[in-house]
Order: structure tokens, then sequence, then C-alpha cells
């Protein structure tokens, strides 16, 4: 199969945007996407879309796939929604790497939107639990937020994990969301705010968990026999893991770990031929501040009932061993649902290319991204590499 690669990526503003619509924010996103890439792209050039959202907002019903392409003039092309709850867009780059690795295509546009601002409280409550398992935690009054609740307090009792080590998650991430123009909470947070603040479901605070968006991101994927047209730094898109598993919490073996993104991980890793150690930066999926503590486990980054461990050392933190989520995170940049994944993949993009300003990491050669769906009903991991800085 041919290598693909990734030449351009960006996104919009995260955060509430009353005047616009989910066609308007893609327009931004895409038109941003293509002037990021170092020669320029015709946007006739592009060969087929994929979008990931989940669509439910009242200003976003419809045939939206086709709608957001059509709106930028990518007429005729095939387009294809992907809906897989938080993880849409991190599994429409995932099938934009397939196309080109395929032969299918050669330039594929993978991109994400979500509006989640439009509507009340209580409806965005329920729409987001019907991302995850629906008749038998969402029915009985279970939130996202109960059921992440669940994995920390098991997380604590099984290893020792303490309220401090989610609050550092949240410290560290507004610390970096401070200096990203795109974050929606782009400001930072003390120890003491994260853990005094309100409790949403103990022992989670409004400081662990992350807010509703609105937002699109997009990237560039492209074959290997085009990318010497785009730009002469490749960055390539090494490995691929996707998996899924059981949607409801209760059904699972653990409530400690992600088994999806474990394995998403491992095949990730395989097609890279790479280990953890080899990770220079990480974007994952940290709806709520336990989530990430599971990412840094399940990516292999420590050993279980470590994580707490390694984010009060700082190794996580910009300039430690292995920052982690350098754009703000979930946390602090966002989470317009569909859009998140794609959004990671700005990130990689910006750290990769050496453009992420203040945040960036010093000698970033190789990076993950790691967008979860649910609770962990799916998950998705990229491994991308400069490939100048590899190959020396």
């Amino acid at each position: 199969m041919r290598d693909a690669y990734l030449v351009g990526a960006a996104q919009t503003d995260f955060g509430s945007f009353p005047d616009e619509s989910y066609r308007s924010l893609f327009r931004t996103a895409f038109e941003a996407a293509c002037d990021s890439v170092p020669a320029g792209i015709d946007p006739n050039d592009v060969d087929e879309a994929v979008v990931g959202t989940l669509g439910v907002g009242g200003r976003q019903l419809g045939l939206s796939g086709p709608a957001v392409t059509e709106h930028v003039g990518l007429d005729g092309i095939p387009c294809t929604r992907v809906e897989n709850a938080c993880a849409a867009s991190g599994y429409a780059v995932r099938q934009a790497v397939q196309a080109v690795k395929s032969g299918m295509a050669d330039i594929v546009l993978a991109g994400g939107v979500e509006v989640m601002t439009d509507t009340s409280s209580d409806a965005t409550k329920y729409w987001l639990g019907v991302s995850g398992e629906t008749e038998w935690e969402r029915l009985s009054g279970t939130t996202f937020a109960g059921v992440y609740a669940q994995m920390a307090d098991a997380h604590m009792e099984k290893y020792g994990t303490t309220a401090e080590h989610l609050s550092r998650v949240a410290v560290k991430n507004h610390a970096n969301g401070a200096k990203n123009p795109h974050a929606q909470l782009g400001f930072e947070c003390s120890l003491e705010d994260a853990m005094n603040a309100q409790v949403v479901a103990d022992p989670l605070t409004l400081y662990h968990c992350c807010p509703t968006s609105d937002g699109a991101a997009c990237a560039v994927v492209v074959s290997e026999d085009v990318v010497d047209e785009y730009t002469d730094d490749p960055i390539r898109i090494a490995g691929v893991g996707a998996a899924s598993d059981r949607v409801g919490l209760f059904q699972r073996d653990t409530y400690t770990s992600v088994p999806a993104s474990r394995e998403a991980a491992q095949s990730a890793y395989e097609m890279a031929d790479v280990t953890p150690e080899d990770i220079d930066f990480a974007e994952v999926h940290d709806c709520f501040a336990i989530a990430e503590l599971l990412a840094y486990e399940d990516l292999g980054f420590c050993e279980p009932g470590e994580a707490g461990e390694l984010v009060a050392s700082g190794a996580t933190e910009l300039g430690g061993e292995r920052p982690v989520n350098t754009s703000g995170g979930l946390k602090s940049k966002g989470h317009p649902i569909g859009a998140t994944g794609a959004g990671q993949m700005v990130e990689a993009y910006k750290q990769l290319s050496g453009s992420a300003g203040e945040r960036q990491v010093e000698g970033a050669k190789r990076g993950l991204t790691h967008n979860v769906g649910g609770s962990g009903g799916a998950a998705v991991v990229h491994v991308l590499e400069k490939e100048s800085e590899v190959e020396a």
C-alpha cells in the first residue's frame, strides 16, 4: 500500500457561535486548511471528502456531509459522513488514510464539524448521553460525567489516584490552552480552582470536565505519489489503529482501562514500527480528567496505576519528557464532538511543522493522536512522523 501524508490542517476557534452555521464553520476550517499547505492546494484537486459529525444539534440536521462539501465548492466528489460519537472525525481521518493507501484517491479532505450550543442544557445532556449506552445507562439516569466518575472512583480505589492528580490534568491543559488562540477556555487555572470547584459527578468537579462547543477542523491527506507537489518536508501518517468495545461501561471487564484505546494504540505502533517510548508528544482524548490518566496507561506511556504519578512528575507538561495535550486538549481547547479528532490532527500538524508557537515541543519528530467515542465504545489512534527527522 502507498504511504499517506498530512500536508495541511486547520481549525476554527472552538466556543459558542450563535451567528455561525455548520456550513460556515466548516468553510472557515476548510479554507484555513488549504492555506496551511506549504505549496498551496487547489480545492478542485480534492478527490474525496470524509466528514465526521454527530449531527444532532438544531442547526445541523440534514445531509450534513454533502451539505458542507457543496458549500465550500467541492461539487461532485464522493463525500462520506462518519458518525462514531466523539471519535467521528478521528475515524474520518482514518477513512481518508485508507482511501489514499488503497490507491482510490490521491488527495482526500478529512474534516469534522459540530454545533452543540444551540439547544437547552437538558437536551444537550440527553443527546450526549445517547452517544453511550442508551438503554441501561442513559435511560436509567446516568450521564456521561457519571460514567467517567465511575471510572475515576474505580481508579482511585484500585491504585490510590487522588483528586489532586485529576486536578493537575486540568491545570496543565489550561496552561497549554492559554497559549492557544483557538481555545474555548483559553485561561489558566490553579490547583485550588480545580480541586474546589463545584462537583459535577463525584469525584469530578467542573474543572475536570470539558465544555460543550461549536467548531470545525479539516486535514488534507495525500498520497506518496503527489506529496512532493505540496511540501518539501513531509509529515507521514506512519501508523493507524482502531478498535471497538462494548458500549456500556457496565458490560466491560474493567473500569480502570479503555480496552479499545489499548488495542488501537497497539495496532498503530505496529504499523508505524515504533514503541510508546518513540512518541515525542501526544494529543489524547481528555473529555474528563480521568480520561487523560487512563490514556497514559492505555497508550503505554506508563504502567497501569502510575498515571497519577506521571502527571504529578511534570513529564506530560510542556518542557517535560513527553508533553500531552499541548493544544489544551478537550478540557481547555473545547470539544465540538464531530471536530475533535480532526482538531487533534491540527495540533499534530503544527507541532511537526514547527508552527505551534509558544506551545512548540522542541525537537518534535513523532507524535500521536488518540480519539475516543463515547465512554470507550470506539477508539482510533494515529502515529505521525516528520519524515526528514526520522530518516536522518
